[in-house]
């Protein structure tokens, strides 16, 4: 029994020691402002990926594309995981946070987006945005494929090995992420 139980300890201080080292780790971003589409974390996230594409604006230097690590053995929240990652939003005059208008200051307010009968539409963040041009939430579980998220950014809890993607929708392209994290 002395030996199962040297046993049993052996392996509880190597799970503990393993979620402890991931907990430390810093968040990891693989890729920076000019990323690719739903850019890809080098390596296993021990934890979540946030995902933000904006390279449907061709932003160039002012895309704030990124993938980020969020290390983490336990289920955090997607508006705790944004904030590691140091990703912002803001929401819409009439549904406050319950609407993505804007994910770190992208898409400005003086910038002209050019609507699909010619001409220049600016998000105010008054109501919903235009249905040519928006952001829309996206998770990933672990070895699943991508899907709209099922609840909002305040209120959805992510499990480690998932994603979150804020994607940035011009004219339905891209229509969902792109590639797996």
């Amino acid at each position: 029994m002395t030996s199962s139980l040297r046993a049993f300890a052996a392996t509880s201080a190597a799970v503990l020691l393993l979620a402890l080292t991931a907990c430390s780790q810093t968040p990891t971003e693989t890729a920076g402002p000019s990323a690719s589409p739903s850019a890809s974390v080098s390596g296993d996230c021990a934890g979540v990926t946030i995902v933000v594409d904006a390279s449907a604006l061709e932003l160039g230097e002012d895309d704030p594309s990124q993938a980020t690590c969020i290390p983490t053995a336990t289920a955090i929240a997607a508006s705790d995981a944004l904030a590691q990652a140091d990703v912002t939003t803001e929401g819409t005059k009439q549904y406050g946070d319950q609407v993505v208008c804007r994910v770190n200051g992208v898409p400005a307010a003086d910038l002209a987006i050019k609507n699909p009968d010619g001409t220049d539409y600016f998000e105010q963040c008054e109501s919903m945005p235009a249905a040519f041009a928006y952001w829309s939430l996206w998770v990933e579980p672990k070895g699943g494929a991508w899907e709209y998220a099922q609840e909002g950014l305040s209120t959805l809890q992510l499990q480690p090995g998932e994603s979150l993607a804020l994607l940035f929708s011009l004219n339905g392209t891209p229509a969902s992420p792109t590639a797996t994290p």
